[in-house]
């Protein structure tokens, strides 16, 4: 692994984060608006959670055709095609979406385009860099997903605010298209561990089982991987609905002191405020050990949501210090999840584990919103605080029987 013909590791990286960062413009645009859309196209809190979770659908089903395909073919031109696609996604969602099923199938294409640029820019980023010092970047890499989305919830609340919400997905197909061209002439060429041919779109190349085989009997990778499902599980379901938490607290002050801020701004706030915990977390995790850390945030975590849900009715200061702490915990192991797959992975075979390993995990980030929103009708509606406190159990409770099985294995 040596440095880029063009630019040295640091500069590579630097590029690659502001890539990552553009390219999640519309990850985030119908998290914002739910509370908007869903009343707009008479949605259940359920219907509402399977739009946000179709994302993931695109997203998890193509993952490994993507990440497997940088095995064989320059990584650059998968980030280039995702970018089309996400654009695509968003410019479609803008245009056409007037309902539940055209809304499913344009978070379907979004979820595809990121498919292609998430994880592909991880694979580009790990292969330039090297040493102590590629912890340290997918740390930055992972991280700085959450201040992706917490530019893609304040833009799109300050464009749907100024031109409606179809512009706000329209004009968020711009940070793709950005991030594709970047990448794509900002970096070098560069060959393959295996380059060949590129395997045909199929069953096989999507879902390579021999390889998957090989890579869930290796226990760390295996672990890691099924951490990384639960982790996303309760990421992406509390993300998908934190505007929607966060109009139902601020109902509950009606003629009193309410958020004095725009509801999708603070939630782009809180995202911001918890991207340096995965940062911090890798490095705790560093010193005393990467099972040891991931067992104490995902427990914290798990705890902390059912914490936030019951503090709804609280003053709306405090309420949003909750929620900080809340964002902070589940972000805390993101970065010690992912370095530590990327470690254990064989190296020929580290695309192919990426894959696996962001299948797994956008699998959980599809299950999560459904989830949360099938709790909240279940336990009576949004209107319920008891709902709310279901909703964020459910999707806290695989953390924490992970941090459980992590204390367990470290205690063996």
């Amino acid at each position: 692994m040596g440095s880029d013909p063009i630019f040295s590791p640091r500069r590579t990286a630097v590029l690659l984060l502001a890539a990552h960062i553009l390219s999640m413009a519309g990850f985030s645009t119908f998290a914002a608006l739910l509370p908007e859309l869903r009343a707009l196209w008479h949605l259940s809190n359920s219907e509402a959670g399977v739009v946000s979770g179709m994302f993931f659908v695109g997203y998890a089903s193509t993952v490994s055709y993507w990440t497997a395909l940088t095995d064989r073919v320059d990584g650059r031109r998968v980030y280039l095609i995702g970018g089309l696609l996400a654009a695509a996604g968003s410019t479609g969602f803008g245009f056409m979406a007037q309902g539940f099923a055209s809304a499913v199938l344009f978070q379907i294409l979004l979820g595809t385009g990121i498919a292609a640029m998430y994880m592909p820019g991880l694979r580009l980023l790990s292969d330039r860099v090297s040493g102590p010092a590629q912890s340290r970047y997918i740390a930055f890499y992972t991280s700085f997903f959450g201040i992706g989305t917490a530019l893609s919830l304040a833009a799109a609340g300050a464009v749907s605010a100024l031109a409606g919400w179809q512009w706000a997905f329209i004009a968020a197909a711009a940070g793709p298209l950005a991030a594709g061209a970047l990448v794509f002439a900002g970096i070098g060429a560069r060959a393959p561990a295996a380059a060949g041919a590129a395997a045909p779109f199929s069953l096989a190349t999507l879902f390579p089982l021999a390889a998957w085989r090989r890579l869930l009997a290796n226990r760390p990778v295996a672990g890691f991987a099924l951490g990384y499902a639960m982790h996303c599980l309760e990421l992406f379901g509390s993300r998908s609905w934190m505007v929607a938490f966060l109009a139902f607290s601020a109902g509950l002050h009606a003629g009193g002191a309410s958020f004095p801020w725009n509801l999708a701004v603070i939630a782009a706030f809180v995202n911001v405020c918890a991207v340096p915990a995965s940062i911090v977390g890798n490095e705790i995790a560093l010193r005393i050990g990467r099972r040891r850390w991931i067992s104490f945030a995902m427990l914290g975590s798990g705890a902390s949501g059912m914490l936030l849900a019951g503090a709804a009715g609280w003053h709306w200061g405090a309420v949003l210090v909750v929620l900080v702490l809340y964002s902070m915990l589940v972000m805390a192991e993101s970065a010690t999840l992912t370095a530590g797959m990327v470690a254990a992975a064989p190296e020929e075979l580290r695309g192919t584990a990426m894959g696996l390993y962001s299948l797994m995990g956008f699998a959980g980030g599809m299950i999560g919103p459904m989830v949360f929103g099938a709790a909240l009708d279940a336990a009576g509606g949004a209107a319920r605080s008891s709902a709310w406190l279901a909703a964020y159990a459910a999707i806290g409770a695989g953390c924490l029987a992970s941090s459980f099985v992590a204390w367990r294995r470290g205690r063996g």
